[in-house]
């Protein structure tokens, strides 16, 4: 059985993003991929939705 730290250390590493600045103050953002449209919201409780 292995722990969490094993198995992130062995994880390519990713870019990592602060939310809060790509978001507006409105708490949503619009991100694209291949030509499709995506939000990512924050929502009241503080959890990231992403929906197209």
């Amino acid at each position: 059985m292995s722990d969490a730290s094993t198995q992130s250390s062995r994880l390519p590493e990713v870019p990592v993003h602060d939310v809060l600045s790509l978001v507006g103050p409105d708490g949503r953002a619009g991100l694209t991929l291949n030509g499709m449209v995506y939000i990512l919201r924050i929502t009241k409780s503080g959890k990231l939705i992403l929906t197209k």
